[in-house]
């Protein structure tokens, strides 16, 4: 039997992937900040009718004993684990001068060190295993900074570059590390990042324009499952390359900022906010 350990599982592409993970014959170890938070997974596991495969556990990927506490739960049942998906995380909405130190701190605990903790502890279980994948949840805001989210445009930077050094270390053990690049699709990131941005009426044209368009994305949002399907693509590939951009704009994003001069992105992103 396989085993896969996901964090942030409670919804969107942590829920998913652990059903279809499970259906795949993996046993899954889905982790989540708060055990209150299950239902939806145990509901639709049983659905399934996967919920032998899947065990929930308490893990806040901020806190280093809770961390080391699933571990020695993972370690205790298999010692060993074939695969990691790092995708807890949240986007902090704002414009610059309104995000606090203590937002900013919040969202690379979250998005960057807690990924961090969670590999480096969990590590030896891949070693155990003789090689594995790890798969780490970026975003097209790791390929792009998009106004009104730097601090979540710069966690998934941090983790892109973090993704690239920690392949190349471990290539030489078998083991893999891969990064995924959604656009925008169907979860509860966007909502509860939009909802962190203060209401002003007093705001600009240009930051009222751009909380529209923000929101309207967040609406027009694409069907998470299309990357549920590309992570099980990635699961079952022997050779998986490091990055697999998923959703139009992304795409669009890395070929524009390698082709196309930044003045004239920048003219164009502005434009685009404005019209």
């Amino acid at each position: 039997m396989k085993i896969a350990v996901i964090t942030g599982t409670n919804s969107g592409f942590g829920l998913l992937t652990s059903i279809e993970l499970a259906k795949a014959g993996y046993f899954v170890f889905a982790t989540m900040r708060d055990l209150k938070n299950r239902n939806d997974l145990l509901n639709k596991a049983k659905e399934a009718k996967v919920e032998n495969q899947i065990e929930c556990v308490q893990m806040d990927i901020t806190k280093s004993n809770e961390v080391e506490k699933a571990y020695e739960q993972v370690r205790y049942k298999f010692n060993k684990i074939d695969l990691l998906i790092n995708n807890a995380g949240y986007a902090q909405g704002g414009f610059f001068e309104e995000v606090t130190d203590d937002m900013w701190v919040e969202q690379f605990q979250t998005n960057v060190f807690g990924h961090i903790r969670v590999t480096r502890t969990f590590l030896p279980l891949i070693q155990n295993n003789g090689g594995g994948k790890i798969i780490n949840i970026s975003s097209v805001s790791g390929l792009f900074g998009f106004p009104g989210l730097s601090p979540y445009t710069s966690s998934k930077f941090a983790l892109e570059g973090w993704s690239e050094s920690l392949r190349l270390e471990l290539l030489d053990e078998n083991i893999w590390v891969t990064i995924v690049e959604p656009a925008s699709y169907q979860t509860n990131i966007w909502k509860k990042g939009l909802s962190r941005i203060t209401k002003k009426d007093d705001r600009s044209l240009f930051q009222k324009k751009l909380l529209e368009q923000a929101e309207q994305s967040a609406i027009n949002a694409q069907d998470p499952i299309q990357v549920v399907q590309l992570i099980l693509k990635i699961v079952h590939s022997k050779r998986p390359k490091l990055r697999y951009p998923i959703g139009g704009i992304t795409r669009f994003v890395t070929l524009g900022k390698a082709l196309i001069p930044w003045r004239f992105i920048e003219t164009i992103v502005i434009k685009a906010i404005k019209k």
